[in-house]
C-alpha cells in the first residue's frame, strides 16, 4: 500500500512536472513580430521600443525589426516573422498597399495582424488598426493655422498667404491628415481670407513622398522662388510633420525671412513633437506641433497583443471610420494635443514625453 501511494505521489509530481514544462514550452513560443518603416525617424524608434519593451514586461519575445524606408525589405522581414511561427504581428508600413502577398500568407497562417499607425489597404486580412484618429489630427493642424494666423480677423483687403504641403501619397494617414486640414482651412479660402498663391492645393499635387523633408525643403524653395518676389509674403505653411515643417523654415531663412528684413518667419505646424521642433518652437521658430504620445500608442498596441492571446473580447473599438478598401478594419484611436510654447513644460516635460535635458533646458 505504502508503495502504491508512493509511486502515486511520484505520478503526480511528475504529471505537475509535465504541465509546469509544457506551459514554460508554450510560453517560450509566444513571439510577437514588429516591424517599423525605419530607424533613421525619432519617432519610429521610440515606438518600436515601446512596443518591445511593453511586450517583454508580459513576459512575450519580441522580434523588432526596422525597414529602412525599403518596401522588399520590409516584405522579406514579415515573411521571415510568419515563418519564425510569430502569435501576432504588428505592422508599421512604408507603403500601405504593398504587403498583400504577406497578410494573406499571415491569415492562412491564422497570426492576427494589427495596423500599427499606418493603415495597412486593400487587403481583407487585417484584423485591427491602433492610431490616434487621423481626421481630428488633420484638424488640430488646421486649428494651429486658424489660431496662429488669426485667420477670425482676416479680410479680403488682405488676405492671408499660405502654402500647403502633405504626406507621402501611398500612406493612407496623409488622406486624413489632409482632409481634417482642409476642412477647417477651406471655409476660409471660400470667403476670400486666404490665398494659396502657387495654386497648388490637391493632395496629389503637395504630398511629400516617403515624407522626406529634404524633398519638401525643394519643393519650398521652388515656391518661393516663383511664386514670392516683389511684396509677397508668405504668413504661413500647412505642414504634416515636424521634419518637413523644420526643412521649410530653412528654406524660408535662405531668402530673408526671421531677419531684419521685415519678413517674419511663416506661422508652420507640424506633427510628432520631436526635439528638434520642440526646441525650435521654444526659440520661437516653429509656431506648434501635434502630440500623438507615442508611449499611449505602445501601450494601447500592448494591451491588444496581449488580449487577443488571451482571448479576451476587444472593446472599445470604432467599427465605422476606417475602410481599406477592402473592408472596415475595427480601429482602437486615441487623442493627439496641440503644442505650442505656452503648453510645451506642462505637455512634452512634466509628462516626461521629452525631458528639460533633451530640449536643452
Amino acid at each position: 500500500m505504502n508503495r502504491r501511494i508512493f509511486l502515486l505521489g511520484l505520478a503526480l509530481i511528475v504529471a505537475a512536472s509535465m504541465v509546469f514544462v509544457g506551459c514554460n514550452k508554450k510560453e517560450s513560443k509566444q513571439m510577437i513580430g514588429v516591424v517599423m518603416p525605419t530607424r533613421s525617424e525619432e519617432r519610429w524608434n521610440k515606438d518600436g521600443n515601446a512596443v518591445k519593451e511593453g511586450l517583454e514586461k508580459l513576459g512575450y519575445i519580441v522580434d523588432l525589426q526596422f525597414s529602412d524606408d525599403d518596401i522588399p525589405t520590409q516584405c522579406r522581414q514579415i515573411d521571415d516573422m510568419i515563418t519564425k511561427g510569430v502569435k501576432v504581428l504588428v505592422i508599421a508600413s512604408i507603403d500601405g498597399s504593398a504587403l498583400s502577398n504577406q497578410l494573406a500568407n499571415a491569415k492562412a497562417a491564422k497570426i492576427p495582424v494589427i495596423s500599427y499607425d499606418r493603415l495597412l489597404m486593400q487587403s481583407p486580412n487585417v484584423d485591427y488598426y491602433v492610431s490616434f484618429d487621423n481626421y481630428k489630427v488633420g484638424g488640430q493642424m488646421g486649428d494651429i493655422l486658424i489660431t496662429g494666423l488669426k485667420l477670425a480677423q482676416a479680410t479680403t483687403t488682405k488676405p492671408v498667404i499660405i502654402e500647403l504641403f502633405a504626406g507621402s501619397p501611398d500612406d493612407n494617414n496623409s488622406v486624413g491628415f489632409y482632409q481634417g486640414a482642409m476642412d477647417k482651412l477651406k471655409p476660409f479660402m471660400d470667403k476670400g481670407v486666404l490665398k494659396v498663391p502657387s495654386g497648388q492645393i490637391e493632395r496629389t499635387v503637395v504630398g511629400t513622398l516617403r515624407w522626406d523633408a529634404a524633398e519638401a525643403q525643394k519643393r519650398m524653395e521652388n515656391l518661393l522662388s516663383a511664386f514670392y518676389s516683389g511684396n509677397v509674403v508668405l504668413d504661413g505653411i500647412l505642414s504634416p510633420y515636424d521634419p518637413i515643417s523644420l526643412s521649410c523654415l530653412e528654406a524660408c531663412k535662405a531668402v530673408g525671412y526671421g531677419s531684419t528684413s521685415g519678413k517674419p518667419l511663416p506661422v508652420v505646424g507640424g506633427q510628432d513633437c520631436i526635439v528638434a521642433s520642440c526646441k525650435s518652437i521654444l526659440a520661437g521658430e516653429q509656431y506648434a506641433t501635434v502630440l500623438k504620445d507615442t508611449r499611449s500608442l505602445g501601450a494601447a498596441t500592448v494591451v491588444l497583443v496581449d488580449d487577443i492571446l488571451q482571448g479576451k473580447t476587444i472593446t472599445g473599438l470604432d467599427t465605422s471610420s476606417y475602410n481599406n478598401g477592402a473592408k472596415i478594419v475595427p480601429s482602437l484611436l486615441l487623442d493627439s494635443v496641440i503644442v505650442t510654447k505656452d503648453n510645451l513644460k506642462t505637455a512634452v516635460i512634466d509628462t516626461g514625453y521629452h525631458s528639460a535635458a533633451e530640449l536643452g533646458l
